[in-house]
Order: structure tokens, then sequence, then C-alpha cells
């Protein structure tokens, strides 16, 4: 037995998944691109990754750049999870067990983008934390003319104490160093939690 390994409610007892399930529940559905190699008694996680979750939302089918002053409308528009969760999805996608170290917001926006990531795409997110109080940080893509044009806005996540000490053992791990915005501590010390 074992508590709710996201802390996201009030601990739980519940049966303990297998080490494959908790890392990539749609495994089974999966080609596994390691399996020649694959060592039972190796990592769990095949790459494990830090960094900053943003929601994308993402206009399409525009005419032109927008005009100051004006109202735009766009003939497509979608949205999904952002940052470091394009990397963790496409390495998801492609068979390797991930796991995904972030902080996510207690709001709307963080919890699609954790539903989306651990549920849609079978990411590990065991490291990840949801932060109260903190909104999640959103990029707006507006596509036209073969480019595109962003909107960032978020805030560093408040820095966690003691640092985060449940790395899990894997094949390959990708950080994103970032430069702050906010000249954030957190950074700079290396935490594995943006």
């Amino acid at each position: 037995m074992s508590t709710d390994p996201y802390g996201t409610g009030p601990a739980t007892p519940r049966a303990e998944p297998s080490a494959a399930a908790r890392v990539d529940p749609a495994a089974a559905a999966r080609i596994d691109p390691l399996a020649t190699v694959r060592d039972p008694a190796g990592p769990v996680c095949d790459v494990y990754l830090t960094g900053t979750v943003f929601l994308d939302i993402i206009f399409t089918g525009l005419d032109s750049a927008p005009v100051r002053g004006t109202e735009s409308w766009a003939r497509g528009m979608g949205s999904s999870p952002g940052g470091v969760a394009n990397m963790a999805t496409a390495l998801a996608r492609l068979g390797l067990r991930t796991s995904l170290a972030a902080a996510f917001g207690d709001d709307h926006y963080g919890e699609y983008c954790w539903d989306a990531l651990a549920q849609g795409e079978g990411i590990d997110l065991t490291p990840s934390r949801r932060v109260a109080g903190w909104h999640s940080p959103v990029t707006v893509s507006m596509a036209y003319e073969g480019e595109r044009t962003m909107v960032s806005h978020g805030h560093d996540a408040p820095i966690p104490e003691p640092a985060p000490e449940n790395v899990p053992p894997a094949r390959a791990a990708v950080a994103s160093h970032a430069p702050s915005r906010t000249g954030s501590p957190m950074r700079e010390r290396g935490w594995g939690v943006s």
C-alpha cells in the first residue's frame, strides 16, 4: 500500500501499480524501442526531464499579424501542454518510458496539463508537484504567413524546501536551464523542478 504519488489530495491507501504501469499506463499498447536491450534490473525510466510546463494556446489560419487596435479572427485553434512538455510528449510517443519533474499550478490550466500528460500521454509525473496559489505559465501563439508570434506570461514557481530528492534512475536526463525572468535562485541552484 502507498499514498497518493502525485500529492494532489489526502493520502488514501491504494494498491501499488507495477513500475511499468506507473511510468506509462499505456505501455502495453505501444511499441518498446528498447525491448531488445531492456534489462529487468535496469532503470524503469528511460528519460527523466525537468523544466517549465506552459499551457500553449495556438491560433492558426490568421490572414496576417494582428493589427493594433483591431480584433482578428483565427480559422483554427488548439491547446496543449507546452514548454518541456513538448519534448516529454514526443519521447513518450516514441515509446520511451518518460518521467517529468515540473511545477504545475493548482488552477484549471495546471490541471489540464497534468491530466493531458499523465493520462493522455502516459508520462510519469511522480517527481512533479502542484503548487497552491501559483498560476500556470501560458503561451499564446499566432501562426500566419508561415511565421508565428508568441506572447507568454508566467512567474517562477516557488522554491520547494527541502530540494526535491525523488529523481528516478533513468537511462538519460534532460534539464531545462533557461535563464529566469525574475532571477529565481531555484534555477541558479540547479534544482530538479523549475
